[in-house]
C-alpha cells in the first residue's frame, strides 16, 4: 500500500513539473513573440539616455528590447540608419537631416521629435563678445546644417549680418554681407571645436558636444540660441530609414521619450540644457 501511494505521489510531482515547465515554455514564448527588438544608433549624452531608457521597466511594458549602438560620427550614423545597420537613430537636428537628405537622395524620415538644445558661443580668452578681437579666429563646425545655424548664431550675436535670402541649412560664409571686425572663420568638424577653443578667440559649439567636453551652455557660453522661430530648424528628431516610418513599435520611441521619468532623468543629469520638445513632425517647417 505505502509503495502504491509513493508510487502515485511520484507520478503526481512528474505531471506538475511537466505541466509547470510547459507553460512557462508557452508563456516565454508568447513574451518573445511581443517583443520587439530595436537597435537605437546614437552618441554622446544622447546614447547615455537612451540607455537609460532601454533598461526601464516602462520600456519593457512597451513591448520594447531596445539596444543602443554609439556611432560616433553623424554622416555615419545617418548611413548606418539607411544601411538598416540601426533602427532609428537618435542625434540630429531636423536641419541637419534635410541637410543631409538633399545630398543622399532623401532616403530617411523623421518621425518624432524629441528635443532642443542651444548651440553657444564659447571663448577661453574672453568673457564678453564686445572683447572679441579685430581679425579674431572664430571655429565652427564643417557640416551645412551646423555651420548655417553657427552664422545665424553669430549674427544674433551682432559680429556678423547676413543675407535676407540666408538658407537654414544650406547657409555659409559666403552669405555674410557685413564683417566690421573682420572675423576669420575656421570650419572644422564639430565633434572637435573644443579642443581647440585655447586655440581660437570664439567657438560655435553644439550642446551635445559641449556636453561632452563638460561645458554648460546656459552658464558658460558667452551667448546662445534663444528658442524661437528661427530655431525650429534645430529641434532634434528620431529618424528612420523611410520603409520603416510605419513600424508600430519604433513609434513608440518617441511616445517613450516624452514620459516623465525621462524628463527627470534628463533635468537631473543636464542641467535643464536639453529642452522637451513634443510637437509632431508635420509641423516643423519645410
Amino acid at each position: 500500500m505505502k509503495n502504491i501511494k509513493w508510487l502515485i505521489g511520484i507520478i503526481i510531482t512528474v505531471f506538475l513539473i511537466t505541466s509547470c515547465s510547459s507553460y512557462l515554455k508557452q508563456t516565454n514564448s508568447k513574451e518573445n513573440i511581443n517583443t520587439q527588438v530595436i537597435t537605437v544608433g546614437s552618441t554622446g549624452s544622447d546614447a547615455q539616455i537612451w540607455k537609460y531608457i532601454a533598461q526601464s521597466e516602462q520600456a519593457k511594458k512597451a513591448g520594447l528590447d531596445i539596444h543602443v549602438k554609439e556611432i560616433n560620427d553623424g554622416v555615419a550614423l545617418n548611413q548606418a540608419t539607411v544601411d538598416k545597420e540601426v533602427d532609428v537613430n537618435a542625434f540630429q537636428s531636423w536641419g541637419y537631416l534635410k541637410a543631409f537628405n538633399e545630398i543622399n537622395h532623401h532616403q530617411l524620415a523623421a518621425i518624432a521629435t524629441t528635443y532642443l538644445e542651444p548651440m553657444g558661443l564659447y571663448s577661453n580668452k574672453y568673457h564678453h563678445l564686445n572683447d572679441i578681437p579685430d581679425g579674431g579666429i572664430v571655429a565652427i563646425p564643417n557640416d551645412a546644417a551646423n555651420t548655417a545655424r553657427a552664422l545665424r548664431l553669430l549674427e544674433q550675436a551682432h559680429l556678423i549680418t547676413l543675407s535676407e535670402k540666408f538658407n537654414s541649412i544650406r547657409g555659409n560664409i559666403s552669405d555674410i554681407i557685413d564683417n566690421p571686425k573682420h572675423l576669420v572663420f575656421k570650419e572644422i568638424q564639430g565633434s572637435t571645436i573644443p579642443r581647440v577653443l585655447s586655440d581660437v578667440d570664439l567657438a560655435a559649439i553644439g550642446n551635445t558636444v559641449a556636453l561632452d567636453s563638460h561645458l554648460n551652455v546656459l552658464t558658460q557660453s558667452l551667448i546662445h540660441e534663444n528658442v524661437s522661430d528661427k530655431t525650429a530648424q534645430n529641434i532634434n528628431v528620431l529618424v528612420v530609414n523611410k520603409e520603416k516610418i510605419g513600424d508600430a513599435g519604433i513609434k513608440k520611441l518617441g511616445q517613450l521619450y516624452h514620459e516623465s521619468f525621462v524628463k527627470e532623468y534628463i533635468k537631473h543629469n543636464f542641467s535643464g540644457t536639453k529642452v522637451d520638445v513634443d510637437q509632431p513632425v508635420a509641423t516643423l517647417p519645410e
